[in-house]
């Protein structure tokens, strides 16, 4: 029962940092990368589908990304999907092919992108402690139906500390790592 609950949040809190490292992807960087685009939504016979599903995306060189879609009639489409994005990327077509330059950052710019980092790592630490106090709720919760001793409650309690620790710790290492990418010139 224990083990099932510490799997359980084993397993919340690495999503929580599953989904920052996905969150942080987006950002934009001055190198250019599919993911900085792919989840952008194109209106497509009459529906939105993400990009990545109407195009193929690829690195051309370290600045431009290409995009070639499927079809000759979802260009503008896709250049307008760019356009309405807050990416600040202007899209040139020739063709069925569509370009994008990324423009180098500013030094403005890469300390807004650290704010936004930052924001997005507390709510991704927030998240992780969320799951910590589900969890104790849990344990607690066993102690009162007197499944649990209350040395195993401790114990509980102090590996799912330790858990918490771990994952908020994984989040403080990313947020770092890419903090220097941004500010590096």
């Amino acid at each position: 029962m224990l083990d099932d609950i510490k799997k359980d949040a084993r397993e919340r809190m690495g999503k929580c940092v599953q989904n920052y490292q996905a969150e942080m992807k987006k950002l934009r960087t001055g190198r250019a990368h599919p993911s900085l685009i792919e989840h952008l939504k194109v209106e497509y016979y009459g529906s939105e589908v993400p990009l990545q599903q109407v195009a193929s995306i690829a690195v051309e060189d370290g600045r431009t990304l290409v995009i070639s879609p499927w079809e000759k009639g979802a260009v503008q489409a896709i250049e307008k999907a760019i356009f309405k994005s807050d990416l600040g990327l202007t899209p040139m077509t020739a063709g069925t092919v569509i370009r994008i330059p990324m423009p180098p950052l500013t030094e403005e710019r890469r300390r807004e992108i650290v704010k936004m980092l930052k924001a997005e790592a507390e709510n991704a630490r927030v998240a992780v402690r969320a799951v910590r106090r589900d969890v104790m709720n849990d344990v607690k919760e066993l102690l009162k139906e007197k499944q649990l001793s209350q040395d195993d409650e401790r114990r509980a309690e102090a590996e799912i500390q330790k858990l918490t620790d771990k994952h908020v710790a994984d989040i403080e290492q990313l947020l770092a790592a890419k903090e220097k990418e941004i500010m590096q010139v």
